[in-house]
């Protein structure tokens, strides 16, 4: 009996100290000297402070701000322990009230700023707004938005802050990241990222009044 449950002992103690010590440690220690930022989740800090990461997204419901997708997650919107998507399908009442309650919003938020160029109630032929500004990503977590979504809401968010559209254009096209290695996934936009230049080409900026909020997060 002992013949046969040292060599058993022995290498079960070997594997965990291999697969389950080594080499974690190993890959651990090797990610944090050639990829600090990636291993350290890919963190963000203003003035020493952690605002937040790249891969993971915040809620934005103030007008001068750029909004991104919507969050699935529970019970609260963007919560990494419960990352996942709504699994409604493309008939279920439930998706089609949440996307219309984000449309309403959208459309609101437009008319409440005048912005130039868009059409307000009662008027015809209103810009068509891009789908993943109105419906949630399969992870609840997406930090990032299209461009085409990232210019719908450029006169909003240029009008709230008082910037000429072409300056946060210019802030958009600074921020937009092209496919990776140049085939892989579509160009796109961290919202956070964008966010924070907003903030640091127009420090003094205060809101005229408190933001509405966003329903349909």
């Amino acid at each position: 009996m002992k013949n046969t449950l040292r060599p058993v002992l022995v290498l079960f103690a070997a594997l965990v100290g291999v697969t389950g010590v080594a080499y974690p440690a190993f890959v651990t220690a090797f990610a944090r000297v050639a990829f600090p930022d990636q291993a350290g989740g890919s963190l963000i800090t203003r003035q020493g402070k952690v605002v937040g990461s790249r891969l993971i997204g915040q809620q934005f419901d103030a007008p001068y701000y750029f909004w991104g997708r919507l969050s699935a997650t529970a019970p609260n919107p963007y919560n990494a322990s419960a990352s996942g998507g709504s699994n409604l399908g493309p008939t279920n009442p439930a998706l089609v009230d949440a996307i219309k309650g984000r449309i309403a919003a959208l459309r609101a938020a437009d008319s409440r700023d005048a912005a130039p160029g868009r059409a307000g109630p009662g008027q015809a032929d209103p810009a068509p707004i891009p789908v993943d500004l109105v419906t949630s990503s399969a992870s609840g977590l997406d930090p990032e938005i299209s461009p085409a979504a990232a210019l719908y809401q450029m006169p909003r968010v240029a009008r709230a802050r008082g910037l000429a559209p072409e300056r946060v254009r210019a802030l958009i096209a600074e921020q937009t990241q092209g496919r990776q290695l140049g085939v892989l996934g579509e160009p796109r936009v961290n919202v956070l990222a964008l966010n924070l230049a907003l903030d640091a080409a127009q420090p003094g900026f205060r809101a005229a009044s408190p933001p509405d909020s966003l329903p349909g997060h």
